[in-house]
């Protein structure tokens, strides 16, 4: 199954890998332009065989950048760049997404920082400053505007990112939202401020929408697979095609992680909210990526740091599994 197509609205990727975003920190100018090394990174995975290839967090305010070297799409300057990634992408027989974002209080900057609540994320963190109504429907409409240069640069998917502890997530997580308004409390109001940036997106973009969620809090006191159940049938009300499902981040230390550790939650909101998921975390193995698939546990796979071992992994994954590979007619001595 990992060779065969997926179809997600009037997209149909060739095959089920896709390349999770990773953040590059390669802006060294600060102006979240693409630039020389993006215009190599990513195309060569669309050489090496992926079928999605998903472009790091790009921010959607200056302000909401996770660090100062991260690609933006808060300008419309920004979107020469990005036409021509697309295109280099394209040009190699792949599709290309791009994951739109804001840090909230995990923000590295100088400057003020926003939150939903005037939280530090740790203590050698920076405190953010609470956002007023007015900012939230700022950011709002910086998502909107997002969502439409996206759609001129010549993107295939869009995703939102909902996870690791970003702003997003903050306001999901109770844990992070102390709000006593009307995007804090229960869980609906937590989900507002997501809601409205769902609405916001779709009115600039008709495309497949993904939006990455952190399914699991790790923290007694917060969110849960089955909460996310929850918000996912919300999320495909709205219209969103598929739920990437990864956990944690929203505090500090790491989850015990394992090869797969978070298949069972991409398992659950697929089975639970019967919406198309896509599975990420230590997921090296074709054999593993391959049963995952078969044991409806997800519709696509999403390889991160394996992608950044392996540029031609489906090729090595191909081979395992015994299926035929086209290659690039330039490497088919080689092949």
């Amino acid at each position: 199954m990992l060779f065969t197509p997926f179809t997600v609205k009037n997209l149909t990727l060739k095959n089920r890998i896709v390349m999770s975003p990773m953040c590059m920190y390669s802006c060294a100018d600060q102006s979240g332009r693409v630039n020389e090394w993006h215009k190599i990174h990513y195309p060569t995975r669309a050489v090496g065989g992926v079928g999605l290839i998903i472009v790091e967090a790009s921010a959607v305010t200056a302000q909401g950048r996770i660090s100062p070297q991260d690609l933006g799409i808060w300008s419309d300057e920004h979107v020469e760049g990005l036409k021509e990634l697309t295109k280099l992408v394209h040009g190699q027989g792949a599709h290309i997404g791009i994951q739109i974002a804001h840090a909230g209080r995990k923000a590295v900057l100088d400057g003020p920082i926003i939150a939903p609540s005037a939280i530090p994320f740790n203590e050698s963190s920076k405190k953010p400053e609470a956002m007023s109504l007015v900012q939230i429907a700022e950011t709002v409409e910086a998502f909107t505007a997002a969502a439409r240069r996206a759609k001129e640069a010549g993107f295939d998917v869009i995703e939102i990112h909902g996870a690791h502890g970003y702003l997003i997530n903050e306001f999901l997580s109770p844990l992070s939202n102390h709000r006593d308004d009307e995007y804090g409390g229960d869980r609906d109001r937590r989900y507002r401020f997501l809601r409205e940036v769902i609405d916001g997106v779709k009115s600039a973009w008709d495309g497949p929408l993904f939006v990455r969620v952190s399914a699991h809090d790790y923290h007694p006191e917060g969110l849960t697979p089955e909460d996310y159940v929850y918000y996912a049938g919300l999320m495909k009300a709205q219209g969103v095609d598929l739920i990437d499902v990864s956990s944690g981040a929203v505090l500090g230390g790491p989850p015990k992680v394992y090869p797969g550790y978070q298949v069972p939650f991409s398992e659950a909101i697929r089975s639970g909210a019967g919406i198309a998921t896509g599975a990420v975390g230590l997921i090296t193995e074709p054999e593993q990526a391959e049963e995952i698939l078969q044991n409806g546990r997800a519709d696509l796979v999403l390889l991160a740091r394996e992608l950044l071992r392996e540029p031609y992994w489906p090729r090595i994954a191909a081979k395992q599994l015994r299926v035929e590979l086209i290659p690039p007619k330039q490497y088919q001595r080689g092949w």
